[in-house]
């Protein structure tokens, strides 16, 4: 009904920088708040970053000043931006998404995730 696709993971140098992007499509009659996740082995999954619909964001203490979240409501499409990237930035990072379907019914969305590895 709902999917959200993640892209953009892959591998990178510590330092570098990458960006990730996930697209939501089907039933969709609004996206609220978007944020991502990420998991590292043997971590629990948490919140790296969200954003509200209007544009208000906040993120984790770890990443503020290198990760920046940002959306594109015309494409329902949510981006994160990870420059100064570290070996413990190294996780699976997941999309989430609060969507409002065009059965007027609000559900939490998850993606299947993408691989970041930061390695030299």
């Amino acid at each position: 009904q709902v999917q959200l696709v993640e892209s953009g993971g892959g591998l990178v140098q510590p330092g570098g920088s990458l960006r990730l992007s996930c697209a939501a499509s089907g039933s969709i009659f609004s996206l609220n708040t978007m944020g991502w996740y990420r998991q590292a082995p043997g971590k629990e999954r948490e919140l790296v970053a969200q954003i509200l619909r209007d544009g208000i964001t906040n993120s984790a203490d770890s990443v503020k000043g290198r990760f920046t979240i940002s959306r594109d409501n015309a494409k329902n499409t949510v981006y994160l931006q990870m420059n100064s990237l570290k070996p413990e930035d190294t996780a699976v990072y997941y999309c989430k998404a609060y969507v409002i379907n065009r059965q007027y019914y609000g559900i939490n969305y998850w993606g299947k995730g993408t691989l970041v590895t930061v390695s030299s």
